[in-house]
């Protein structure tokens, strides 16, 4: 069960996803962060610490809530739109997706 639990607007198309590996479903128009955190407890794992992190403004200007797609390119997910055959990465940098 994820952070977050959707209570209505259940009426929109579902798209799917990929975070971490794991295929997730999500509905059109959700961003990442709201595909996240109705399928994960937290959005990722902070570079400094062992931290878990849940994303903090909500506008794009905190810089809390960063996942990588699988090619390396770095999107903040509380304003990034989750599209259908998304390849998300939460865990890991964009450092560590460059070196793989």
């Amino acid at each position: 069960m994820g952070r977050f639990q959707r209570l209505a607007e259940h009426d929109r198309p579902t798209i799917s996803l990929e975070i971490d590996g794991m295929t997730v479903t999500a509905l059109a128009g959700d961003t990442l962060q709201v595909a996240i955190l109705t399928n994960a407890a937290s959005v990722r794992t902070s570079e400094f610490d062992d931290g878990q992190r849940a994303g903090f403004c909500l506008m794009a200007a905190c810089q809390d809530c960063w996942v990588w797609t699988v090619s390396g390119a770095r999107l903040r997910s509380c304003s990034t739109e989750a599209m259908d055959g998304m390849r998300i990465i939460t865990r890991g940098s964009a450092w560590h997706i460059e070196q793989s």
